[in-house]
């Protein structure tokens, strides 16, 4: 009986600390996912965007690019010849076949295709996302909700929620955007390779020849 009191309390113990690892909170997986990625100067992955509202229901595919600072690029290999392009001074969009090429000013860029736009600088999520609350998910992921800043640095009104679902070592496989029109915009990512070697000329777009270039308008 005495032997088995120390071993019954050490086993107590453990419990309690897998409880307590099974369950950190909003701001230690904020903290996570801030520490992963901004130790990291580039990265490649794959990724499925989904989108769901307005009467559509439209799945893209195809690889992301991120290197830093402020450069990103979205592949699109389905549909094929889609591209969406920051290169550190012009966000650029363009879809093969199209007749214009669109524009804009990095500055002025607000753009919910750009989920991972925050992930360029230096990420802090608690500054971003208001309101942040946790949940668990599939497979042992956790998921963080909230409602993203605006430019202004008030809550963005064009979105209802902002869902990340990461692992409990804060790497992301998804975002889900709720919009106020009730659309959902979903990305999920897989194969994510970090710092990769990716070369600088992936991130300068070249119009097709014949093809020009309009300077769209920034979001109002």
């Amino acid at each position: 009986m005495r032997r088995g009191g120390p071993m019954l309390a050490a086993a107590l113990l453990s419990v309690c600390l897998c409880a307590q690892e099974r369950a950190p909170s909003a701001h230690e997986i904020a903290q996570r996912i801030d520490r992963h990625y901004n130790q990291l100067h580039s990265l490649k992955a794959g990724f499925v965007e989904s989108y769901q509202g307005l009467g559509v229901n439209r799945t893209e595919s195809g690889t992301l690019l991120l290197s830093k600072p402020g450069r990103m690029k979205w592949e699109y290999a389905s549909p094929p010849g889609k591209l969406f392009l920051l290169d550190g001074k012009y966000a650029w969009f363009y879809t093969q076949g199209d007749a214009q090429v669109q524009r804009i000013s990095a500055k002025q860029l607000d753009d919910l295709r750009s989920p991972l736009r925050f992930l360029l600088g230096h990420t802090q999520l608690e500054k971003e996302i208001v309101g942040l609350t946790l949940a668990g998910a599939q497979n042992g992921s956790l998921t963080l909700t909230g409602q993203p800043k605006g430019p202004g640095g008030e809550p963005d009104k064009r979105v209802k929620r902002l869902t990340i679902t990461a692992t409990a070592e804060g790497v992301i496989t998804a975002i889900e955007i709720e919009g106020d029109d009730d659309a959902l915009t979903r990305f999920t990512f897989s194969g994510e390779q970090a710092n990769p070697a990716i070369p600088a000329e992936s991130f300068r777009f070249t119009p097709p020849t014949g093809v020009p270039i309009v300077d769209a308008l920034p979001p109002v």
